[in-house]
């Protein structure tokens, strides 16, 4: 299905990514960077400075061990904004990253490049699509299913938990792709037939199915090759590598991602998909 990068891109019926067979006191002291205050509020991300202030303040405080864990859906919502923003307006992008800090400026590159990624990977849809929308299994729960497939089959948890977020966002999208790809992990019946084990809508078992796949493809020695098994995509490839690349290098980045929601792509506009809000179908 590939439902959404950072830029709220839907999925496309020529590139569906099924499966086929990353103190001391002293006179004059130099003051360090305070962190940017945490956003409480939906900020109006409708210019530059403003996508620049809150999706820096965002990360900070994603990737801050001192975070109330109750502030990261908001966090996450903002952070997802902010990212689709900067990837549909260069200026945005050359503003985010200009006013970026040293130690984030690679992380938020890298993220606005995934999405640049994705968008190209994907083309508006024509009416919204025949989908229900509903909450992920808790974050932990998640983590805890990556990190026994990782066990099992030696694939980096971060790369099953992006390909789940390309995916369905994390398990939000409950129906079929355009193609028939079915399930959290999206796979074809014939491909879930010779890789998966259990029940193709179960969100454990779709994850060790797609470890057992990728395992299959040639990961975790070139998961290059295996992701490019999964969806034959380059450019799918490089987004899975940049968000779980991401992950790996500081797990809490995972904690922003889990919040990211189901935008769809449009001609005209970007619609959010909400969890428990049916969706319109059109004639």
């Amino acid at each position: 299905m590939m439902v959404l990068g950072a830029c709220g891109d839907s999925p496309s019926a020529e590139d569906d990514p099924s499966p086929t067979p990353s103190v001391s006191a002293s006179p004059s002291p130099t003051p360090s960077p305070s962190p940017s205050p945490i956003p409480t509020t939906t900020p109006a991300l409708d210019t530059a400075e403003a996508v620049a202030t809150e999706l820096i303040a965002a990360e900070q405080a994603i990737r801050s061990p001192q975070t109330d864990p109750a502030l990261l859906p908001r966090l996450g919502r903002i952070q997802q904004a902010a990212y689709r923003a900067a990837v549909a307006d260069p200026a945005f992008k050359q503003a985010v990253l200009a006013a970026a800090p040293a130690d984030l400026r690679d992380n938020l590159e890298a993220n606005i490049r995934a999405g640049e990624e994705l968008r190209q990977l994907t083309k508006p849809g024509t009416k919204l699509p025949d989908w229900t929308i509903v909450e992920p299994a808790p974050a932990d729960e998640l983590r805890r299913y990556y990190g026994e497939a990782e066990a099992e089959f030696g694939i980096p948890w971060a790369y099953l938990a992006s390909i789940h977020l390309i995916e369905t966002r994390m398990g939000r999208i409950r129906g079929n792709s355009s193609a028939g790809a079915q399930g959290p992990m999206q796979f074809m019946p014939a491909t879930w037939a010779a890789y998966g084990e259990g029940d193709i809508n179960n969100t454990r078992d779709a994850i060790f199915g797609a470890g057992r796949y990728l395992k299959a493809s040639g990961a975790p020695g070139n998961m290059g090759k295996a992701l490019f098994a999964y969806n034959r995509s380059q450019r799918y490839v490089d987004a899975i590598t940049l968000y779980a690349e991401q992950m790996l290098e500081d797990e809490k980045a995972f904690n922003g991602y889990y919040h990211w929601q189901v935008y769809y792509r449009l001609p005209d506009r970007d619609v959010l998909l909400e969890a428990g809000v049916p969706i319109p179908q059109q004639p």
